[in-house]
């Protein structure tokens, strides 16, 4: 009974199903896995008679996954996390020769990725002596370019620290974040009653979004300006503020999050782009691997999650492949 189960089934199809829920169209799946768009097709044409049922609501756009798609794509992250767990642990990060490794990792993942991020690298690091810091990304930024890091997890700024090389790890677009049950429908401009949130203007999001305001026209009250996350999803959750945020910083919002409604940011910037920044010196495969590492844990925590609360994220909100 078991072969006739799995038989038609095939990894490939897993990984192109896994993709379609997390992008939401054919285009953009076969961008991300580097296939043709008919092949992708075929993948879940095949996937869907071997199953015996429909996954994706092809007639949605973006495309959205059916109730047996929803549960079946729990049982396949499974699968497929157990898999590539398996392959890493075949070439496994191997920092036994290593005599420092400083690494600084942006706090948006101080919870869920740099706790784990940290077990791994640790698992092989015998005899090394191993600095992590958390904090902004523009102090980072700042710390790798000045050498006192080796490697740095933290928002790309407009320029590349010198001496470094940079691995992408995840898209994080900009959204709108309202008090739930807000009506925004009037555009930005239609907040009055509202007071906006600012971010640190020393941040590179709080740069970014100040730059959008003006850009768009909109000059706004300097009332509120916070550098801790959790305060302003508790000022939104409490009815008396709007903000400009992304998915990651909207997705540590914890208890808070229940009183906040997500949308789109109109004619918003682009991505906040999450990476990996490493010093010229470390030109062998640990980068690469800690990126590698780093991506799977975004993907888990993060983008999966997002993507199954606010499905107008496919295609946006993505780690970088």
């Amino acid at each position: 009974m078991a072969d006739k189960l799995l038989r038609g089934v095939t990894l490939k199809g897993l990984e192109v199903f896994e993709a379609l829920a997390r992008t939401g169209s054919v285009a953009a799946t076969a961008d991300a896995l580097d296939m043709s768009a008919p092949a992708v097709s075929q993948q879940l044409k095949n996937l869907d008679a071997a199953l015996g049922v429909d996954l994706i609501d092809h007639s949605r756009r973006p495309m959205r996954l059916t109730p047996a798609g929803r549960l079946f794509l729990r049982r396949v992250e499974t699968a497929l996390g157990a898999l590539r767990a398996g392959q890493r642990d075949m070439t496994a990060l191997d920092l036994s020769g290593l005599s420092a490794l400083r690494l600084g990792v942006i706090e948006d993942f101080e919870n869920e990725v740099t706790p784990i991020l940290t077990e791994r690298l640790a698992e092989t690091m015998m005899s090394c002596a191993f600095r992590l810091h958390t904090g902004a990304s523009h102090a980072l930024a700042a710390q790798i370019a000045k050498r006192e890091l080796d490697i740095a997890i933290c928002a790309a700024g407009p320029q590349t620290p010198q001496h470094t090389t940079t691995h992408p790890l995840v898209d994080d677009p900009y959204i709108l974040a309202v008090p739930r049950g807000t009506d925004v429908s009037g555009g930005l401009g239609s907040f009055s009653h509202l007071t906006f949130l600012r971010r640190d203007s020393d941040q590179v999001m709080g740069k970014t979004i100040e730059a959008y305001l003006a850009r768009s026209g909109l000059s706004l009250p300097q009332r509120f300006e916070l550098d801790s996350n959790q305060s302003i999803s508790a000022l939104v959750a409490g009815g008396g503020g709007w903000t400009i945020t992304t998915p990651l910083s909207l997705l540590r919002a914890g208890r808070f999050s229940g009183g906040i409604d997500a949308h789109p940011l109109p004619d918003g910037p682009p991505p906040r782009q999450i990476v990996l920044y490493a010093t010229d010196d470390w030109r062998d495969e640990v980068p690469s691997q800690v990126a590698m590492i780093a991506r799977e844990l975004i993907e888990a925590h993060f983008t999966n999650p997002g993507i199954e609360a606010m499905p107008w994220l496919a295609g946006r909100f993505r780690v970088a492949t």
